[in-house]
This record gives structure tokens, C-alpha cells and sequence, in this order.
């Protein structure tokens, strides 16, 4: 168990629910923080409602860790952004060599909030579930970015604040294995059936890894990583 208390930057998806298992295995308590900063499809918002429920019910020692859960408006990030997952056009490569699935700066907006919020609940963990292993090449969810913005928030709020990032160096594989370490079958269960990852918001197509279109890049990695790890599990 580690010293401190920790905000878990929780969406609702397959990764931030992997690092909410994470969080709850290593600190004493943990609350969570979402943004509705207009995403097209609101359904992860709505799964992270059902993912947290299933976690409280599931996992007794994981429920009396888990705090309050705080829901913030950053509608401006929306108003300001012009990307797939802010406005309905459909996924491509941007000029820059990213996916127009990128949220410019996003991340550092969830984290300047965190901080923010962190600062006056005396939570000074913030955990992400940002990774450059399998990413479509978010400069904001890079190893670098990040420890210069754990800097930046520790000098500019003049308090000590540490980011957690515990899927950094994970394949989509290996964060299904993490996934299985922490919470075995049931967390496996909540990962398939309650998480949200499909960037076109689709809930109508069940899969053995879970709901979603299959083709966008959120699902090809998330179905290619399931693959990966089942087969290395013995589950296929």
C-alpha cells in the first residue's frame, strides 16, 4: 500500500478502469474524476456510471477504498476543438501525421483540473491511463509530456503532486494480463461488459472483448490486444 491518496482521471474506458484497479490495489482511498468536454457520444459517460457501480458491488475491498466521483464541464475544450471525437466527420490522418481523433491538449487540461481538484481534496496522486506503447501518437500521452507536467503542476500550485501512469510501457495484451492480476474474472467481466472504448459510440455490436464498432482504432487495438492475450492465456 502506498502513502497518499490518489485521483484516478477515469473515462470509463478499458484503460482508466485497468488503472482504477490499479489505484484501489495501492492506495487507501481513491475518488475519480470524468470530463464532459462534449464528446460525441455521451454513452462512455454513461459507462462510467455502470463501471463504478459493478466495481463497488464486485470488489468489497476495493469498495470501502473508493470514494466520491467527481463530474467536471469542460463543454470550452469541445467548443474549441475541431477533431472526430468532437465533431461528427468521420476518422482519418490528419496533416500533422495524427489521427483527427486527437483532442489537442486535452490531456493537459484533464490533468491541470485534476491538480486543481486534488489540491483542495488533498489528493496529490493523479493516475492516467496514457500510453505510448500501442497509441495512435497523442503527443499528450507521452512518457516526456507528462513528467514535464508533473514539474509544472508541482512549481505552479507549490505543493508536491506525483503522475501515476501504470500503462505506459504496456502493450493492449499486456493490459488485459494487468487487468486479470488485479481483479481476475470479474474485472475481466466489467472490462467486457460495462467499459466504453469505440470511438463512433457503438454499444449495439458484443464481441468477445466488447461492445464496439471492431474497425475504428479504439477497438482495432482493444480487440487485437484481447487476441493477443487470450491466445498467450490459454483462452482460445
Amino acid at each position: 500500500m502506498r502513502s497518499g491518496h490518489a485521483l484516478v482521471l477515469f473515462s470509463g474506458g478499458q484503460d482508466s478502469t485497468t488503472c482504477l484497479a490499479w489505484a484501489l490495489e495501492h492506495f487507501a482511498h481513491v475518488e475519480t474524476v470524468g470530463f464532459d468536454y462534449g464528446q460525441r457520444h455521451h454513452v462512455e459517460l454513461q459507462a462510467r456510471v455502470a463501471v463504478l457501480a459493478q466495481m463497488r458491488e464486485r470488489f468489497a475491498h476495493w469498495s470501502e477504498r473508493l470514494g466520491q466521483d467527481h463530474m467536471i464541464d469542460l463543454a470550452v475544450l469541445g467548443q474549441i476543438s475541431d477533431c472526430a471525437l468532437t465533431q461528427d466527420k468521420a476518422i482519418a490522418l490528419g496533416e500533422a501525421g495524427l489521427p483527427n481523433t486527437f483532442v489537442p491538449g486535452r490531456n493537459l487540461m484533464f490533468f491541470q483540473i485534476a491538480a486543481a481538484l486534488g489540491y483542495r481534496r488533498g489528493l496529490r496522486t493523479l493516475v492516467g491511463g496514457m500510453c505510448e506503447t500501442d497509441y495512435s501518437g497523442y503527443p499528450d500521452c507521452r512518457d516526456d509530456t507528462l513528467k514535464a507536467l508533473q514539474a509544472a503542476l508541482s512549481l505552479g500550485m507549490g505543493q508536491s503532486f506525483t503522475i501515476e501512469t501504470p500503462l505506459m510501457w504496456l502493450d493492449k495484451a499486456q493490459t488485459w494480463e494487468l487487468a486479470d492480476t488485479l481483479g481476475g474474472q470479474a474485472l475481466i467481466d466489467i472490462v467486457v461488459e460495462h467499459t466504453h472504448t469505440c470511438y463512433e459510440g457503438i454499444r449495439s455490436e458484443r464481441h468477445a472483448w466488447g461492445y464496439g464498432c471492431s474497425t475504428c482504432p479504439a477497438c482495432a487495438l482493444r480487440r487485437k490486444g484481447f487476441e493477443r492475450w487470450s491466445a498467450r492465456d490459454g483462452q482460445t
